[in-house]
């Protein structure tokens, strides 16, 4: 059954701030190619909620984190049965400290 994906205020503006960033430093069109990269591996969860590794960072959290990648990127989503959606909680650059993983998801 497909599901939905919902993403969060938080996740979007870590998307858009990807976006900025990318786009002074190496032009619209690499930009735009990374972000729509992030948005379209996202797709793959609607027919496959559970392809994602679970997040070991975020095991102290109500819900179970889960992850998929894209390039750089950790895309964090969990599943919300109780709504019948995949919510996209962030997108973490895995060149940081890991630690900030943690950070208001």
């Amino acid at each position: 059954m497909e599901v939905k994906l919902y993403w969060t205020d938080f996740a979007h503006r870590e998307l858009r701030i990807i976006y900025e960033y990318y786009r002074e430093k190496a032009g619209i069109q690499i930009a735009k190619k990374l972000v729509e990269g992030i948005y379209n591996t996202t797709l793959k969860l609607k027919t496959q909620p559970k392809i994602g590794q679970t997040e070991d960072l975020l095991k102290s959290r109500k819900e179970e984190f889960r992850y998929l990648v894209y390039k750089s990127y950790k895309i964090i989503y969990w599943i919300n049965n109780k709504e019948n959606r995949i919510e996209i909680n962030d997108v973490f650059d895995t060149r940081q400290n890991p630690i900030k993983i943690n950070r208001t998801i």
